[in-house]
């Protein structure tokens, strides 16, 4: 092995001085892109948390260079006759560059685009390709930089389904507080204030030995442990330790079923759902309060806050008692909660419904978990978590369609006042505090009305229509619901356009390519359609369609005159609900103002909050 063979080198870098104008590929076992909702939402709450920390609106771009760095940890590259090839930091490194683009269709200023661009590609005798070379995912990147956004198929594979669904959650998790004044600012000090560790072996053998030695965590005990510590150590009888230890083995195997760190997010859930009283400021120089800390240590928050949970530090019977009574109690509500995330069950079908488009699970299951107390029976809790859960999906919907995101960033003070609001509150005062707040909300349904498909929200468009077409279907007696949609056995449903891409056919009413394309993506244009049904149609008149319309489900159906006649279940429910259906012969831009209209009617109905001593309209 030659002396450069032999050379390791580590440096500080800049993530300007990682991207721009670099080339590199991903080794072959790292070129999977496996990062879930979480951690995307995770990176964007910490970069934007670091840089608002110092940010003042009067502050000039120049005043950046003394904002506080940001670390981001280390990436492993293997070089060999010139090229690059990343052993270990793939995930962050695509993750950035996903973050890079959203960034790109967020400024304003094309100079500032151009000087984003370095970081993103670089052109070489005319030809322009991705800094991060892996050849399967250019389609889904280059549809991102020049469409904003990537309509997945069933042909592409887990990496790229996963590069598009993570790009939504940037939309969803950037906060509003970077607005555009903002927004430069910030992404100078993403550029040179934010360090990664670039580590560079010059031979494989090397290169794979730092990768294991990196991820080779040995022994180190997590939250979840350090906690189950400590608290075994407040028993005194071996009866009470053994009863303990069993309990907690068997619930670490519940829990794991799920992720491997399912433990630590319920135990995060449930001391801010049941305990925690402070969060930080957004104040600079703010530090971290009981939600923060419970976030990343709770196993030293709990130590220090045992007169919370009502727990004497020399009380032996205190801290069985916990185990046996409150432990078991909101873990078994934990786990009942988990299992209708993943099934549409009732009577926690909102449950179901909020996990498919719903705020973080960290701030959601400690709402779910906040009212709940020891006392209450099975329908109780049951109605209880949905309850939250529907207030929760409404609070998202709202917010969706007049185009404000619900990161955690952005709604974290208001979801951690709330959770401290309805702790152990009984069914109708929950009902009445939360019903009022959706009164407070200024969003309002109104929204639907201007409400349209943009860059980033095609996810949630998906999921809008696969409530209301599922609700419709159901409302009117059929068998099919909201899995038929959003998740069919058979062929994938895919959002499509009524009025076909053909703006000669609507000069009358729009006087440029433009306006009539903006609104094309009206979701009064939009339904859903098995994949590929409307391609053999899809570019025909809108009158030559509704033959084919006829044959689809019933809220694409509800266009066609034939729909009202011998279709009395349809019928009533229109009237029953109140629902402004009619058919329409031709769809000029009024027709799809009006289909808007009953778009919002039925949200409305799905979404309505009953008064107290009622039931619940799911």
């Amino acid at each position: 092995m030659s002396k450069l063979e032999n050379k390791i080198t580590a440096d500080d870098r800049t993530i300007s001085q990682v991207l721009a104008q670099k080339k590199y590929t991903v080794d072959y076992f790292q070129r999977e892109y496996s990062w879930e909702k979480k951690h995307m939402e995770q990176l964007v709450e910490d970069l934007a948390n670091a840089f608002l920390t110092c940010y003042d609106p009067s502050h000039d771009r120049e005043e950046t260079e003394n904002y506080n760095s940001y670390y981001l940890g280390p990436f492993v590259l293997s070089e060999k006759d010139g090229q690059r090839s990343i052993i270990d930091g793939q995930q962050r490194l695509t993750s950035l560059t996903l973050f890079l683009i959203f960034l790109y269709h967020r400024l304003e200023d094309p100079d500032e685009q151009t000087e984003l661009c370095a970081m993103i590609y670089s052109t070489k005798r005319g030809k322009k390709s991705f800094n991060l070379t892996v050849e399967e995912r250019e389609p889904c990147l280059k549809a991102l930089f020049e469409e904003g956004w990537y309509d997945i198929s069933d042909a592409d594979n887990e990496s790229t389904k996963n590069m598009a669904e993570r790009y939504a959650d940037i939309s969803n998790s950037f906060p509003d507080a970077i607005n555009a004044q903002a927004l430069p600012l910030f992404i100078d000090w993403l550029s040179e204030n934010v360090v990664l560790v670039e580590i560079i072996a010059y031979s494989d053998d090397n290169a794979y030995t730092i990768f294991e030695t990196m991820n080779d965590r040995g022994l180190n005990l997590t939250p979840t442990e350090m906690l189950k510590g400590y608290l075994l150590s407040r028993l005194k009888s071996d009866k009470q330790r053994e009863a303990a230890n069993n309990l907690w083995k068997e619930a670490m195997k519940d829990l794991h079923e799920y992720k491997d760190d399912e433990d630590q997010r319920f135990m995060q859930a449930w001391f801010r759902g049941q305990y925690a009283e402070s969060i930080r400021g957004s104040q600079k120089g703010s530090i971290n309060e009981d939600f923060e800390k419970i976030g990343t240590r709770f196993h030293g928050w709990f130590r220090e806050n045992l007169a919370l949970m009502e727990l004497r530090s020399d009380s032996s019977e205190d801290f069985s008692s916990f185990l046996e009574q409150d432990f078991r109690f909101y873990l078994t509500a934990y786990l009942r909660m988990k299992k209708a995330e993943w099934e549409l069950i009732k009577p926690l079908e909102h449950v179901y419904y909020a996990g498919c488009w719903g705020i973080a699970d960290s701030l959601a299951y400690a709402l779910y978990l906040a009212p709940l107390c020891r006392e209450d029976s099975q329908e109780v809790i049951d109605a209880k978590i949905n309850l939250v859960a529907k207030y929760m999906e409404t609070f998202t919907v709202r917010r969706s369609v007049n185009f404000r995101n619900f990161s955690g960033s952005s709604i974290r003070y208001t979801m951690c006042m709330l959770t401290k609001e309805i702790r152990r509150k009984s069914l109708d005062e929950l009902r009445t505090i939360l019903a009022g707040k959706l009164n407070e909300m200024e969003e309002t349904w109104d929204g639907v009305k201007r409400f349209s498909r943009h860059g980033t929200n095609s996810r949630f468009i998906k999921f809008l229509l696969s409530r209301i077409s599922g609700y419709v279907d159901e409302q009117s007696g059929l068998n099919s619901n909201f899995d038929d949609y959003q998740f069919p056995e058979g062929k994938r449903m895919e959002i499509e356009h009524i009025w076909a891409n053909k703006y000669v056919r609507h000069q009358d009413e729009f006087e440029h390519p433009t306006e009539f394309a903006t609104f094309r993506e009206s979701i009064g244009n939009l339904v859903l359609l098995p994949r590929g049904t409307n391609q053999s149609y899809g570019n025909k008149p809108y009158t030559e369609k509704l033959e084919h319309y006829v044959k689809e489900n019933l809220l694409v159906k509800s266009l066609c005159p034939v729909a009202y006649e011998n279709n009395p279940n349809f019928l009533q429910m229109a009237q029953r609900l109140a629902l402004p259906f009619r058919p329409h012969p031709e769809l000029k831009k009024a027709d799809i103002e009006e289909r808007q209209k009953l778009y919002q009617a039925i949200c409305e109905r799905i979404w309505k909050f009953d008064s107290p001593h009622s039931q619940t309209n799911s």
